[in-house]
């Protein structure tokens, strides 16, 4: 399975250039303001790529979502899975994905420490591709000027104890985009847009080998 990994589009989706898979993830962000105009314009771009199967989570700036949910998910193509604390499974392989951040300024899906763990909570231990529209703390999660680590620790503490997904996609940092491997994580910050909201990172593609029987999965980056 060929999964190709998008975060932070920020509006800027037309411009990007998508490479064929079979699977297209949108860590969140597809909007600047989270108006209903901005996410349908989304929408309609998303549902028309040629992947097999599409998947997104919300993010910050997506306060449809957040605000009025009812409306956020009327809008959904048929043929586009939206993840919101839930999960989906594809062509065998597990997926879950939240759109929760640590508390920034009160924007969309922002959670304090002791609201955090109760989503994180709930992604299952078997997942296989986790989606979170954050990162971690301590991985690709720097930001400018001091490269400060601004992930979260409650997400790295359930990676690093409890949920033994091979494949973990995020955005949220933009100039922290980039992958990394540790054990069997690989581990993808996919802003498309660096930190001055400018088009510079292509997606990331990952190739991902499910055995057969299914007792786990195999990730290798191409």
């Amino acid at each position: 399975m060929n999964i190709v990994c998008i975060s932070d589009t920020h509006k800027q989706h037309a411009r990007l250039r998508v490479p064929a898979g079979d699977v297209l993830v949108h860590a969140g962000d597809v909007s600047l303001r989270g108006t209903a105009a901005e996410i349908q314009d989304f929408l309609t771009w998303f549902a028309a790529q040629p992947h097999r199967h599409k998947v997104f989570i919300a993010g910050n700036h997506d306060f449809l979502f957040e605000q009025h949910p009812a409306q956020a998910r009327a809008m959904i193509p048929e043929g586009v899975h939206y993840l919101e604390d839930s999960g989906v499974t594809l062509g065998g392989v597990r997926f879950w994905g939240s759109p929760v951040t640590p508390w920034f300024y009160d924007w969309a899906f922002n959670r304090r420490e002791d609201e955090i763990r109760p989503h994180w909570a709930l992604i299952p231990p078997n997942t296989d591709v986790l989606i979170t529209h954050g990162p971690p703390l301590g991985v690709l999660d720097a930001v400018r000027p001091d490269h400060h680590q601004v992930g979260c620790p409650q997400l790295a503490q359930v990676l690093a104890t409890r949920v033994a997904a091979r494949l973990h996609v995020f955005g949220h940092i933009h100039e922290s985009y980039g992958q990394r491997t540790q054990g069997a994580l690989t581990s993808v910050n996919a802003s498309v847009l660096d930190h001055r909201y400018k088009l510079l990172n292509p997606p990331v593609m990952i190739s991902f080998d499910v055995p057969v029987p299914q007792f786990g999965a195999n990730v290798s980056c191409l």
